[in-house]
C-alpha cells in the first residue's frame, strides 16, 4: 500500500515540478497538464492531488498568467469538484468564488468555457445527492448566483466571461421540472440581478463606453429573461417581475438603452415587453428615434419595431402604425444598414398571412423584389456580418411564399452564403436559417383539410386558405435537391453543435423537420451521411420538443435503414441510435414510423452481436414480437425480418420466454404465406431456433397440424433461400433427441423431397439446398432410417 501511495504522491509532486518550471521544454509541460487532468477524473487521484497541496500549487498555475496553465489548472480543478461534495466546498473556500469569477471574465473563449463547467461541476456537486443538511450548501448556490449576477453587468468582464455567466444562469436558475415547487432562485434572481441581466441588453455596442459583448450576448440574455418568465408560478410573481422591467418614458437620455432593452424582452418573455411597447409614451419614443440624425437611433428603434410585431395576432398596434414609418425609412435612408432593417420589418409584417396564397399583405410581385433585394445584400460580403443576418432574417419571413422560396434555391450564391453565415461564431442567425429552411422544404405542423369542410365553409362565405402552386410535392422535391446540392447538411451538422442556451428546443424542433424533409428520398441519405447528418442528428434526437426528438428519431431511421452503419454512425456513436429507433415502435406513434424504425433496426441488428445485445437491452423484443401479428404485410415482413437477425442473439435463442406457444406458431405459420421475403425471414428465424434449443424441434410439430405441409412447401420452393432454410429445420428435427418425429419425417414425402433435390448435379445457384440436402440423406443413414444405394450385384 505505501509503495503505491509513494508512486502517485511522487508523480503528483513530479507534474507540478514539470509544470511550475519555465526552463522546461514546452511538450513536456502539455503531456505533464493533460496527465494531472485525467488524474483528477479519478476518485483517488483527485483526492491525492488535494492531499499533496494540489490546491494552492493549481493557483500557483494560475497566478502564471499563461492560458494553457490556467485552462490545465481549471481542468484539473473541475475533475476535483465532480461528484464529491466535501471536497468541492473545499475547493470552493480555498480558491474563493470571486477567484473563480476574475478567471472566467477573461477576454478568452477556452477559458470562458472551462471556468464555466468548474462552476457547472460543482454546483452538480452541491446540490446532487444528499439533501440532509442542505443549508450550507444552499447558502454557497446562491453566493455563486450572486457572483454571476455581479459578472453580469461587469464592465471588467469579457464577452466570453459574460457569456458563460448567463449561460450558467439559463442552467442553474430555473426548476429542471415544472412538477418541482421550489422556485425560489428564480425569485432570487429577479429580485437581485433583473436590473443587471436587462442592462445587458440595453447596450448598444455601436455607442462608446458599453460593457464587452459577443454576437451572441444579448440573445443569450433574452433567452436567460424568458427562462425566467417561464419558471414563475403565480400572477403576483409575473406582477413584480414586470415592475422591476418597467421604464421611465421621461429620462431621454437613457431612451436608446431603454428601447434595446424592450427588444431584448420582446426575444425573451414576448407578453412583458409587449405590455411595455403599449404604454404611455414607448411608441412616441420609437417614432422620434426613427426620426433622429444618428444612425445608431434609428437602427435601435426599427430593430425594437421589427421585435415588437413577431407575434401578429397581438401586433395590429404595429401593423396600424408600424408600416408606414418603416416605409418612410426604407425610401428616405441612403444607409444600406439601416434600409435592410426597415425592409426586415416590412418583410415581417407582409408575411402575416403565413403560406396562405389569399391572404398576401402586398400587391402582386412586391414580395419577390423585397426578396430578390435580401438575397442581393446577403451575398454582398462588404457589409457587416450583423446586418447580412438580418437579411436572412427577412428572408425567413418572406420565404413563406412559394415564388420566394422557389427563386431562393435557384440562387446558390445566396444559399451559400447563408450557410457560412449559419457556420461562423454569431449564432443568433441560427432560428432565422432554421425557419427558412422549414419554409424552403415545407416541412412546417400542416393541418389536415377535410373537403367536406372547405364546401361548407365556401358556402357559409368563410375565409378558405388556399395552397399556392408552387407548394405542391413536385415543386418541393427540386427544391429539397437543390439545398442538398448546395451543402446545406454540412451546415445543419454545424449549427447542431451550437450552445445550449441559444440553439432552444424549439430551434432544434425546427432543424429535426429540415433532416426529415431532406431524407425523404433514399437516394439522397448518402449524400447526407456524407456530409456529417447521421452524427448530428443523434443529439437532436436524445434532447428536445417531444415532437422534434420523433421527427429526428424519423429521420434517423431512414438513414440507419439503408446505410453502413460504421460509415454513418462512426465508433461508439452507432449505440446510441438503438434507443430513439426503439422509442419509435411505440404503438401510438404511425404505422410508417414503425416500418422505418424495424427496417433500421433490422439492419443494425445484421450488423454485430454488440448492437443485437444493445437492442435487446433497449426492450424491444416485445415491441417486435407485437408487430409479428400486425395486419399490416409490409409491417409484419419487417418485424420478422428484424426478428429473424435478433434470434442469432444468444440472449435470445437460448432465452426460455422468448419464444411460448404463441409466438413459435406465428413462426412457423408466417413461413407459409404467400410473401416471398416473409417466408424468407421467417424460415430463416425458425431455422436458426431450432439449431439453439433442440427441444423446440418437437415443440413446433405441437403448436400448429400445419407444420408438415409447410415445412414440404418451404423445401419445394423456387427461391434457393427459402430452399435452404427449410432444409436446414429439418436437419435441425433430424439431429433433434426425438425418435418419433425423425420417424414420422422420414415416413412421410420428405424423403423423397430430399433424394431429388440430393441427387441434382451440383449448381452454383443452388448449391447450399443441394449440399444441406445431402447432409440429411446422410444423418438418415447414420440413424440407420434409410439404407445406402447399392447396385445389384
Amino acid at each position: 500500500m505505501s509503495l503505491t501511495t509513494f508512486s502517485t504522491d511522487s508523480r503528483v509532486q513530479n507534474m507540478f515540478e514539470i509544470l511550475l518550471d519555465d526552463e522546461m521544454e514546452k511538450d513536456k509541460r502539455e503531456k505533464a497538464a493533460n496527465n494531472l487532468i485525467v488524474l483528477s477524473r479519478e476518485d483517488a487521484g483527485a483526492e491525492r492531488i488535494f492531499q499533496n497541496n494540489g490546491v494552492q500549487l493549481l493557483l500557483n498555475m494560475i497566478e502564471t498568467g499563461k492560458p494553457e496553465m490556467i485552462l490545465a489548472a481549471v481542468r484539473t480543478l473541475s475533475g476535483m469538484c465532480t461528484g464529491h461534495k466535501a471536497r468541492a466546498m473545499a475547493i470552493i473556500h480555498m480558491v474563493g468564488i470571486d477567484k473563480i469569477c476574475s478567471i472566467m471574465a477573461v477576454d478568452n473563449e477556452e477559458i470562458a468555457l472551462a471556468t464555466c463547467n468548474l462552476f457547472q461541476c460543482i454546483n452538480d456537486s452541491l446540490t446532487g445527492g444528499d439533501n440532509r443538511e442542505y443549508g450550507k450548501e444552499e447558502a454557497l448556490v446562491l453566493a455563486i448566483l450572486l457572483s454571476l449576477l455581479e459578472m453580469v453587468a461587469s464592465k471588467k468582464v469579457s464577452g466570453h466571461g459574460r457569456d458563460q455567466a448567463l449561460n450558467l444562469l439559463s442552467k442553474n436558475v430555473p426548476r429542471k421540472d415544472k412538477k418541482e415547487r421550489d422556485n425560489s432562485r428564480a425569485l432570487f434572481t429577479i429580485d437581485n440581478g433583473l436590473k443587471k441581466i436587462l442592462k445587458v441588453c440595453g447596450q448598444v455596442p455601436e455607442l462608446p463606453d458599453q460593457l464587452p459583448l459577443t454576437d451572441n450576448t444579448q440573445l443569450i440574455a433574452s433567452v436567460l429573461l424568458n427562462k425566467i418568465y417561464d419558471d414563475l408560478k403565480c400572477d403576483p410573481e409575473r406582477t413584480n417581475f414586470r415592475e422591476i422591467s418597467k421604464i421611465d418614458p421621461n429620462n431621454m437620455d437613457k431612451t436608446i438603452h431603454a428601447i434595446n432593452a424592450i427588444s431584448g424582452l420582446l426575444q425573451g418573455p414576448f407578453d412583458v415587453g409587449n405590455a411595455l411597447v403599449g404604454h404611455q409614451g414607448i411608441m412616441e419614443m420609437m417614432v422620434a428615434l426613427c426620426g433622429s440624425e444618428r444612425e445608431v437611433d434609428q437602427m435601435v428603434a426599427v430593430e425594437a419595431l421589427i421585435h415588437s410585431s413577431s407575434k401578429m395576432s397581438r401586433a395590429s398596434f404595429i401593423i396600424t402604425n408600424g408600416v408606414s414609418l418603416l416605409k418612410d425609412i426604407y425610401k428616405k435612408t441612403k444607409n444600406e444598414r439601416i434600409k435592410i432593417r426597415a425592409l426586415v420589418g416590412l418583410c415581417k409584417l407582409g408575411s402575416a398571412g403565413g403560406d396562405d396564397y389569399s391572404l398576401r399583405q402586398f400587391a402582386e410581385g412586391s414580395t419577390e423584389k423585397l426578396a430578390k433585394q435580401c438575397r442581393k445584400w446577403l451575398c454582398n460580403p462588404q457589409i457587416d456580418t450583423k446586418t447580412r443576418n438580418w437579411a436572412i432574417e427577412g428572408l425567413a419571413y418572406l420565404t413563406n411564399d412559394a415564388d420566394v422560396k422557389d427563386d431562393f434555391v435557384e440562387d446558390e450564391p445566396a444559399m451559400k452564403a447563408m450557410f457560412e453565415l449559419a457556420k461562423s461564431k454569431d449564432k443568433t442567425v441560427l432560428y432565422s436559417v432554421a425557419c427558412t429552411l422549414v419554409n424552403c422544404t415545407n416541412c412546417y405542423e400542416k393541418k389536415e383539410i377535410i373537403p367536406e369542410l372547405v364546401q361548407l365553409a365556401k358556402f357559409s362565405k368563410q375565409h378558405v386558405p388556399e395552397q399556392h402552386p408552387k407548394d405542391k410535392k413536385d415543386f418541393i422535391e427540386r427544391r429539397v435537391k437543390r439545398l442538398l446540392k448546395a451543402g446545406v447538411t454540412s451546415a445543419l451538422a454545424v449549427m447542431v453543435k451550437a450552445d445550449n442556451a441559444i440553439l432552444t428546443d424549439q430551434t432544434k424542433e425546427l432543424l429535426s423537420r429540415v433532416f426529415l424533409a431532406l431524407s425523404e428520398d433514399p437516394k439522397d441519405r448518402g449524400i447526407i451521411v456524407a456530409q456529417g447528418g447521421g452524427k448530428a442528428l443523434i443529439p437532436l434526437a436524445l434532447e428536445g420538443t417531444e415532437a422534434g426528438k420523433v421527427k429526428a428519431s424519423h429521420a434517423l431511421a431512414k438513414i440507419a435503414s439503408i446505410s453502413n452503419p460504421e460509415i454513418a454512425f462512426p465508433g461508439e456513436r452507432v449505440y446510441e441510435v438503438v434507443r430513439p429507433l426503439v422509442n419509435l415502435l411505440q404503438t401510438d406513434r404511425d404505422g410508417m414510423q414503425n416500418y422505418e424504425a424495424l427496417r433500421s433496426l433490422t439492419n443494425l441488428s445484421g450488423f454485430s452481436e454488440k448492437l443485437r445485445v444493445k437492442i435487446v437491452k433497449e426492450h424491444a423484443l416485445p415491441e417486435i414480437e407485437n408487430y409479428m401479428f400486425e395486419e399490416h404485410d409490409q409491417i409484419r415482413q419487417a418485424a420478422t425480418e428484424c426478428m429473424c437477425n435478433l434470434v442469432s442473439c444468444k440472449e435470445v435463442r437460448t432465452n426460455e420466454s422468448t419464444y411460448g406457444n404463441d409466438k413459435l406458431k406465428l413462426m412457423v405459420l408466417l413461413c407459409g404465406e404467400e410473401d416471398e421475403d416473409l417466408q424468407r425471414a421467417a424460415a430463416g428465424g425458425l431455422a436458426m431456433l431450432t439449431a439453439a434449443q433442440k427441444k423446440l424441434c418437437t415443440k413446433m410439430t405441437k403448436v400448429t397440424t400445419q407444420w408438415l405441409e409447410i415445412l414440404q412447401r418451404l423445401c419445394l420452393s423456387t427461391d434457393p433461400r427459402i430452399q435452404h432454410r427449410g432444409l436446414v429445420v429439418v436437419y435441425n428435427m433430424l439431429s433433434s433427441d426425438d425418435s418419433e418425429l425423425v420417424k414420422k419425417l422420414i415416413e412421410s414425402e420428405m424423403l423423397e423431397i430430399l433424394s431429388v433435390i440430393g441427387k441434382a448435379e451440383d449448381n452454383p445457384k443452388r448449391q447450399d439446398p443441394i449440399d444441406v440436402a445431402r447432409t440429411c440423406l446422410v444423418k438418415a443413414m447414420e440413424l440407420g432410417l434409410i439404407k445406402p444405394f447399392s447396385s445389384p450385384s
